[in-house]
Parts: structure tokens; C-alpha cells; sequence
């Protein structure tokens, strides 16, 4: 196992990325052919770490499937009598669809009533994370991590919805660069129309 250390000075930041050898040179093995079936040399200079470099950024962009969203909620759950709406929106995403490997990204805004426990803010933005960070299609996205609070937390109800640019779209096939796609799922409490318009007016409420 490979560690590559990255340190920001001037706010304390420290992130580690892990890299699995084994994979990491089949990776690059494949990356390799691949560069050369498209026609260029991989052995010129400016390719010659490519297929390394592609290897471990592969591992860092599918790195969801090593995490347990379950687990990120359940490890920050707290008994609390609180039956109001939680948003957490913008939530950053960025994924790779499954059916040509070219990035979407966009947010995410996420929202449940509590039943009971609560989870810790950080922790919704860790579940949307965790299943971005896989092959993915923008549905099943949007009702995985919908599917995960709600079967983890059980509150009143839960409210997904991601708004995201697909390079599958605007960088080939139809070509359409301003396209922005939208899914929503909601469970409980949000199938009321009440419930749906307070979430819809917060989403779009300037308040800071």
C-alpha cells in the first residue's frame, strides 16, 4: 500500500490519498496499452508517467467504494428531540458516469426530519461522497443516498435532489455545453406538498 502525503501549509490541511500497488500497476499496465491503441507513443516524455499518474487518479475517483455510508452516519448518531426540517445543500459532487467514464458534477441538497436522532452535518456531506466517489448514473445517485438516510436514521421523512453537468453530454454526442440535469427522490414527510414547497422555498432562500 502506497501513501501519498499532501500538506497545506497556511490552514493546517492534511490530506492522504492510499494507493494499492498491485492495482496501481495493473492499472498503469492497461493505461499504457491504451495510450498506444489510440496512437500516440507512451514512451515519449511527456507520456511516460501518464499511465501512473491516470492509475492512481482512477483509485482516487472511485475511492467511494472502500467507504461504508451506513457506517459514516451511524458513527456520529445522537438521540435528540429536534422534528424540524435539516438542509444541508451545495454539496459539491463530482462522479464519473458509468457508461463512458467522463465526469458529472454539480450539488447536491439533502434534507431530512429527524425522528428522534440526528446525524452529524459533516456526515450527510460524507454519505453524498461516498457514493459519488463510484461508477454512477445521476438517478441511482440521487436514491442511494436517499435510501441510506432513510434506512439508517428512519426520520420523518428525506429529501434528495442533485442538480449536475454530464461531460458525456457536452463534450461529445449531442454536444449541448448549457444542459443541466435535475433529479429529486423524497420519502415521508416530503410527499406532502407543504412539506415539498418549505424545502423547495429553503433551497432557493438566500440567508446568509
Amino acid at each position: 500500500m502506497e501513501f501519498s502525503l499532501h500538506e497545506n501549509n497556511e490552514n493546517g490541511y492534511q490530506r492522504i490519498d492510499r494507493y494499492d500497488d498491485h492495482i496501481t500497476d495493473k492499472l498503469a499496465e492497461h493505461y499504457r496499452s491504451v495510450l498506444g491503441l489510440i496512437g500516440e507513443d507512451p514512451d515519449r516524455d511527456g507520456l511516460l508517467k501518464t499511465p501512473l499518474r491516470v492509475a492512481k487518479a482512477m483509485q482516487f475517483l472511485t475511492q467511494g467504494y472502500e467507504m461504508d455510508p451506513v457506517e459514516i452516519l451511524r458513527s456520529a448518531m445522537f438521540a435528540e428531540d429536534y422534528r424540524q426540517m435539516v438542509l444541508v445543500k451545495n454539496i459539491e459532487i463530482y462522479s464519473l458516469c458509468e457508461h463512458h467514464l467522463l465526469p458529472f458534477f454539480g450539488k447536491a441538497h439533502v434534507a431530512y426530519i429527524p425522528n428522534g436522532y440526528i446525524t452529524g452535518l459533516s456526515k450527510i456531506a460524507r454519505v453524498v461522497e461516498a457514493y459519488s466517489r463510484r461508477l454512477q448514473v445521476q438517478e441511482r445517485l440521487t436514491t442511494q443516498i436517499r435510501d441510506c438516510i432513510h434506512d439508517t436514521l428512519h426520520p420523518l421523512g428525506v429529501a434528495v435532489v442533485i442538480e449536475a453537468q454530464h461531460m458525456c453530454m457536452q463534450m461529445r454526442g449531442v454536444q449541448k455545453q448549457n444542459s443541466v440535469t435535475t433529479t429529486s427522490d423524497f420519502t415521508g414527510a416530503f410527499l406532502k406538498s407543504a412539506t415539498r414547497e418549505e424545502f423547495i422555498h429553503l433551497l432557493n432562500a438566500n440567508l446568509h
